[in-house]
């Protein structure tokens, strides 16, 4: 349900370590140093954190550009748009069945785990990887031969009596779309388990870097369709197996790219994998039953999922926002909280393993409380920021769907804060090895998604995207709640009155923030049918520069007038980059 790179949910979150080897226990080989290698030691989160928003940034910028491209070559309405959406994230979907979830939640503890081996958990490594590889070939392979079921299974499908839906025309496409496709699993999966090796290894900049490797061959490849082909990209029928190949071809090629680079700087953690399958023995029964939860839960995800993308799918007519619209605002929803709160729960994800490990709960408590505080402050600008500039946004992608891509985009970001507090809170149950209880929290989450999303497919068909957007965000804040909750009675309390006396300070700073930004837009023309924002891609782009400059601006001079100490700390810290 969101962005096909990371964090699915963040479903593949890089759980880096932010270690200060504070025990005995930590017996981790350290890596060298070198171009693109980050290790930790003492006050290691706050360098982790950096590098990996770098990687994360530069990835995510490389990624918007290509979700520019793919709209600007496809369009965000129409059968080819929507087809190719649908086709292109089911890897995604059936990657975070196989392996997604489980490698982020359950690898990172493990290998922590196993450090304290004479071998330096070398030997459970080599066997991880190589049961990983078998595994992972095989779900590829029978992925991709099922392409027509998972087509069927995830589009509703119009028949001649007029009912809304795919056409057989673009069920077919989407079928073609899909074999080329569908391959992105066994990489993706790759992708995932030769990340998490490193960051458990204490080498983070590799992990964040290489989508942007993934998206520079995405690029490379739709400027050759743009060269090579000059077709109606919104007729289904228009579109030949040369298209089909080049367009879904190159994608996957970009994301088999992503994987094998990680392989480069597997000598610099200290790696040498050989081939190993004497699986019994290396503690891999361990690893198996911390993912049996994860894995219900995502298989709970999916379900979700489908229904999601289905009720979606009613909507694919040439005029109305459908699974391509949804697909790019829910990536420039996910653009502040992968570059943020990603790279900041994965530099304390290992730090808060390791605190579990060793048995001290009260420092789980206290970076949990920090973690939670800092999402809030930041995600907060976020949101009032893309509410004030998604009239722009939505020009850069689609002159033909402005309005479709910002109404979509405002319905989800009104739960981003919930959203993302919650992400938080799930990887620390990952941390204390509570599994189950995620696994129950999503599926109540899911439970609630679903009743809501049903509702939505009785909607008109405009509203149908719509609808599901804020159904996402009624069913973030719910989660949120209930994993509050649950993670009290497991950790102690959350301290519950100053998480909510800064939440409190956020809004205000918030709402004084995207005060100026309406007025700034409007100035501009984001309320009316024409004007500055939306009338060329170069002024919308201007526009939002425009727009968010101020915004950060007065929200950050809110949060210093009322002496916030996570504003003030930030501002310590960028003074203390600057000066070096």
């Amino acid at each position: 349900m969101g962005d096909r790179r990371n964090d699915r949910d963040c479903h593949r979150a890089g759980l880096a370590s932010g270690l200060r080897d504070r025990t005995r226990h930590s017996q981790a080989t350290p890596s060298p140093g070198g171009a693109g290698v980050t290790t930790t030691s003492e006050g290691g989160v706050g360098r982790a954190s950096l590098v990996l928003a770098s990687g994360t940034l530069v990835s995510r910028v490389l990624g918007f550009i290509s979700a520019v491209m793919l709209t600007t070559t496809l369009g965000a309405l129409g059968s080819g748009a929507n087809t190719f959406a649908l086709a292109n994230q089911l890897p995604n979907n059936i990657y975070a069945i196989v392996a997604g979830g489980v490698l982020s939640a359950v690898l990172v503890p493990q290998i922590v785990r196993a450090s304290i081996d004479a071998d330096g958990g070398q030997r459970f490594i080599n066997r991880l990887v190589t049961i990983g590889i078998v595994v992972f070939l095989v779900a590829g392979v029978v992925a991709t031969l099922a392409a027509p079921l998972l087509v069927s299974l995830y589009a509703a499908s119009a028949d001649s009596s007029g009912s809304r839906g795919f056409t057989p025309d673009e069920m077919s496409l989407a079928v073609s779309f899909a074999y080329w496709c569908l391959p992105q699993v066994l990489f993706y999966a790759l992708y995932t388990l030769f990340g998490e090796v490193l960051n458990a290894r204490r080498v983070f900049g590799p992990f964040t870097w290489a989508p942007a490797v993934n998206n520079l061959v995405a690029i490379g490849g739709m400027i050759a369709f743009g060269l090579l082909f000059d077709a109606d990209v919104s007729d289904a029928t228009a579109w030949t197996p040369e298209m089909i190949a080049v367009l879904a071809g190159t994608a996957t090629l970009g994301v088999a790219a992503q994987a094998f680079v990680l392989v480069l700087f597997w000598r610099r953690a200290g790696l040498r994998y050989r081939p190993d399958f004497r699986w019994r023995g290396a503690g891999l029964g361990a690893t198996g039953r911390a993912a049996g939860w994860v894995f219900a839960m995502i298989i709970v995800m999916q379900i979700g999922g489908i229904v999601q993308t289905r009720v979606a799918s009613i909507a694919a007519t040439p005029d109305d926002a459908s699974l391509m619209v949804m697909r790019t605002a829910w990536l420039l929803f996910m653009l502040p909280h992968s570059i943020v709160v990603v790279s900041l729960v994965t530099a304390y994800l290992t730090r808060m393993s390791t605190h579990a490990r060793d048995g001290d709960r009260e420092s789980v408590r206290v970076d949990t409380n920090e973690a939670i505080r800092l999402t809030a402050l930041f995600m907060t600008l976020a949101t009032v920021g893309l509410i004030a500039v998604a009239v722009p946004f939505g020009r850069i992608f689609d002159a033909a769907a402005i309005d479709q891509i910002a109404i979509v985009l405002i319905a989800f970001v009104v739960g981003l804060v919930p959203f993302s507090v919650y992400f938080v809170m799930q990887r620390v149950f990952y941390a204390i090895d509570d599994t189950r209880t995620a696994f129950w929290l999503q599926a109540a989450h899911t439970l609630f998604f679903i009743i809501g999303a049903l509702f939505c497919s009785l909607l008109p068909t405009a509203w149908i995207v719509p609808g599901i957007g804020l159904v996402t965000s009624a069913a973030a804040f719910f989660q949120m709640i209930i994993g509050g909750v649950a993670l009290r009675r497991r950790i102690g309390s959350l301290d519950a009155p100053l998480i909510a006396r800064r939440t409190a300070q956020f809004i205000v700073a918030g709402a004084a923030s995207l005060l100026t930004g309406l007025v700034i837009g409007w100035s501009l023309g984001t309320l009316g049918d024409s004007g500055f924002a939306r009338d060329t891609v170069g002024g919308a782009a201007a526009s939002i520069a425009l727009i968010a400059l101020p915004m950060i601006a007065v929200y950050g001079a809110a949060l210093l007038v009322m002496r916030v100490p996570e504003a003030t700390s930030a501002v310590a810290l960028v003074r203390r980059r600057l000066n070096r």
